[in-house]
């Protein structure tokens, strides 16, 4: 047995002991892959020679280009909502809580460009992937149930006003992390790139949660 039919039998063996550490690796060169070449422009072939596997595998686990590309949406949702998970919010106090949550977003939005780009992606494609996976849906469901403690424990303490909408307060905090990134390169073209350094980024970070904090404190 040559040495490349040695490596083949070992990518082999690895497929078979570690299926859905193969998916993983599959799922995170498509999120690559079609945040910076979208649906129509990314290429299976390509995916494939980036991960273990074959193209022929790849049709196996996901159906074909777009089940693969609803799944790769999928996993950036999920992403997003497992870092919200591992804040812990329900044990910290309601504004600590809802600052904590603010900051996260924003920087996890700047570190994950490329979800944004799938997002964008997907907003061109009016939302059909996305409307057809109750995976996302419910990633998202929960995220608001998160926000709507958070308010309910806020307005219990005297801390937020009463009346607080979690759905509102979750737009305005993807809004600003959101266009953080989506904005940069016009953003940058017309007015310098200095407002993305690191120093005036963290300022942003702290202007942006104090002025959601500011919209729900009570007077």
């Amino acid at each position: 047995m040559t040495t490349t039919e040695d490596g083949a039998t070992r990518g082999k063996r690895g497929w078979v002991q570690d299926p859905e550490g193969v998916k993983q690796d599959i799922l995170a060169v498509a999120v690559e892959e079609f945040a910076a070449h979208g649906l129509s422009g990314a290429r299976v072939d390509d995916i494939a020679a980036r991960t273990r596997t074959s193209k022929r595998m790849i049709y196996y686990y996901f159906g074909d280009k777009r089940g693969l590309y609803t799944r790769a949406l999928e996993a950036a949702y999920l992403k997003v909502r497992e870092g919200e998970s591992a804040l812990d919010l329900g044990q910290l106090p309601p504004e600590e809580a809802l600052a904590r949550l603010v900051a996260f977003t924003f920087d996890h939005h700047r570190s994950h460009p490329e979800f944004i780009r799938m997002v964008m992606i997907e907003n061109i494609h009016n939302a059909e992937n996305l409307a057809r996976s109750d995976v996302v849906r419910g990633l998202n469901i929960a995220a608001i149930e998160k926000l709507r403690d958070i308010c309910a424990r806020g307005e219990a303490t005297g801390v937020f006003r009463p009346g607080l909408d979690p759905l509102v307060l979750h737009w305005q905090i993807s809004a600003f992390s959101f266009f953080n990134v989506s904005n940069r390169p016009t953003f940058s073209a017309l007015f310098g790139g200095g407002l993305f350094e690191e120093g005036n980024q963290d300022a942003l970070r702290r202007h942006v949660v104090e002025s959601v904090l500011a919209t729900v404190r009570r007077a």
